[in-house]
Formats: C-alpha cells, sequence, structure tokens
C-alpha cells in the first residue's frame, strides 16, 4: 500500500492557507454592508451547489454508500458544518474574535481527548507536550493577550464551535462507510446549508446583504466577485483537500496541521494588506510549527510501538 503521508502534508498545508483567505474575503463583504450570517449561508450553499455534480460523479450510480453513510453525513452537515458556523457567529457576539476562535480551534484536543477515551490508551508525552506549545502558539499569533473579555455564554458558544470543529476531523478520517471526499464535503454542506438556511429564516441568524463594492488590497471589487471567491477558494477547495488530508494523515495529525490557518492567515495579510506581523506573532507562528512537528512524532511513536505490541503478540516464542 503507498505511503500518502508525504502528499498528505502537502494537502493539509494547501487547505490551511485557502481556509486562511476567508477570514479576509468576509472582512471585505462586512465592511460593505454584509452580516456575518448572510456571508456564512451564501458560503456554504454556494459552495454545496458548487460541489453537487462532482459529488454525484464520483458516487459513480453507487447510491447504497450514501445510505450506509447517512449518519456521517448527518453528523458532518450538523456539526462540522452548522454548530461550527453557528457557535463561532454566535460567540463573538459576546467575546472578541480572536478569543473566539482560539477556543474554536481547541477542537483538536477535544479530538486527542476523545481518541484517548476510545482507544483507552495516552497519547504520547510527545503528542501532549505538541498539544500545549501549538496552544501557546495561538494565542501568541491570535493576539488575545491583554485583550481578553471573558463571557460565560460566549465561551460556551466557542466550545460548541470547537465540537463542530472536531467532529469535521473526526468525521473526515473516517473510510468505513466508503464515502469519496467530494461526496462527504458536498453533501455535507448541502445538510448544513439548508440547516443555516433555515435558521436564518426564522431569524436566528441576521441575513444582510449588499450589492456594493467590497475592498481588498487597496482595490475594489465587485460583491458578486467576492462572493465567488469566498465559495470557490475559501470554502470548495479547502473542505475537500482537509478531508482528502485527514484521510492520508488522521485526524489527529492533519488537525493540528489545520494550526496553521492562523499563520497562513498572517501572510496572506502581509502580502495583501502589508500589515506586517508583530515579533510576537512570530514566535507564535514558530510556537505553532513546533507543536505541529511534536504532535506528528508522538503519532509516529504511538504507531510503532502498536506495532511492535502487534508483532509480539504474534510470535510469542520469540524471546529474544
Amino acid at each position: 500500500m503507498p505511503d500518502h503521508r508525504g502528499s498528505g502534508l502537502t494537502i493539509a498545508l494547501v487547505s490551511s492557507a485557502s481556509f486562511a483567505l476567508s477570514g479576509m474575503f468576509a472582512s471585505s463583504l462586512i465592511d460593505d454592508g454584509w452580516s456575518s450570517g448572510a456571508i456564512t449561508t451564501v458560503r456554504i450553499l454556494g459552495a454545496a451547489v458548487v460541489l453537487f455534480l462532482p459529488a454525484l460523479r464520483s458516487l459513480r450510480g453507487d447510491w447504497g454508500v450514501v445510505s450506509r453513510a447517512r449518519w456521517q453525513l448527518l453528523g458532518f452537515g450538523i456539526f462540522a458544518v452548522t454548530l461550527a458556523q453557528l457557535g463561532f457567529f454566535s460567540a463573538v457576539r459576546f467575546i472578541p474574535p480572536a478569543l473566539a476562535l482560539l477556543i474554536e480551534y481547541l477542537g483538536p484536543v477535544l479530538l486527542v481527548g476523545w481518541t484517548t477515551a476510545r482507544t483507552r490508551k495516552a497519547p504520547a508525552r510527545l503528542t501532549l507536550l505538541g498539544v500545549v506549545v501549538a496552544l501557546v502558539g495561538l494565542v501568541l499569533v491570535s493576539g488575545v493577550i491583554g485583550s481578553v473579555h471573558l463571557n460565560p455564554l460566549g465561551i460556551g458558544l466557542g466550545l460548541l464551535a470547537a465540537l463542530g470543529n472536531a467532529v469535521y476531523w473526526a468525521l473526515g478520517a473516517s473510510q468505513t462507510h466508503g464515502l469519496p471526499p467530494v461526496a462527504l464535503a458536498g453533501l455535507g454542506l448541502g445538510i448544513g446549508g439548508i440547516l443555516l438556511a433555515i435558521v436564518a429564516a426564522v431569524g436566528l441568524l441576521p441575513v444582510r446583504m449588499s450589492a456594493g463594492a467590497a475592498t481588498l488590497a487597496d482595490r475594489g471589487w465587485p460583491a458578486p466577485a467576492m462572493i465567488i471567491a469566498l465559495i470557490l477558494i475559501a470554502t470548495v477547495l479547502p473542505y475537500v483537500t482537509g478531508i482528502v488530508a485527514t484521510r492520508r494523515l488522521g485526524a489527529t495529525v492533519a488537525s493540528f496541521i489545520g494550526y496553521g490557518e492562523p499563520i497562513f492567515a498572517i501572510v496572506w495579510m502581509a502580502l495583501l494588506l502589508a500589515e506586517v506581523p508583530t515579533p510576537m506573532q512570530f514566535a507564535g507562528a514558530a510556537a505553532i510549527i513546533a507543536g505541529v512537528v511534536l504532535v506528528r512524532l508522538g503519532e509516529l511513536i504511538r504507531r510503532d510501538a502498536g506495532r511492535a505490541g502487534s508483532l509480539a503478540r504474534s510470535r510469542p516464542w520469540d524471546t529474544e
């Protein structure tokens, strides 16, 4: 069986880099008069429409796989899409966006805890160290230090977003149902988009749109062009590549590589907005990278230990 971990790393970085553009596109639209609820709903529904035909083609007429994966699809749409989006955008009403994003990024930590509880095997020490180092890096990159306003409701909503984030990685890594990545992304986004539209229709998600020009990189862009970029570059591409990467790397490693998103966001801001990162953000980026490396090493050690144990059990006569 070929080893896809090298390509998985590249694909995971592509996912993080493209996800990182969503904030810039969304900020431009918000400045133009769009509400975050409208951006989220249009973004998810638009991505589902774009992926609809590719998802059907990837199934090759095998609708049985959709039936077998119905609970995974519902979980992806409800938790990984709807809960993650609603949790985050509801949290920012009560706490700063940087803090809300930081809490949402606790998803990989929840994933490590869930994996430990499910397998009843403690993670490697390097994995735990990597978790701590990566979280410290996130705090430094987010710039949340010194501007923290704690609100219990906002923190709770942020934790719901973190739960959705964890489910995204867990379900993305699952291959027991045989659902292709494009189908999982397309159908899952469709379910999530419909739920978001319902929530918006009943007034729980404020929706406001504008036909004016959105500004990005000191240039005016028509709102439809910005929406198309948000859908194709910052939604379709990262969701599909994220699932592919997760299946090649495993949920834990891929989720921590997802911490590269704020690093790429800083890079995009420097390139497109000429905003120079602070020394603290540089230090945070280095810590995130170090944390991801430690998590990866910890997972390799755990996997090798598992293989050694299996080999020993299969050769009980070999005492040397």
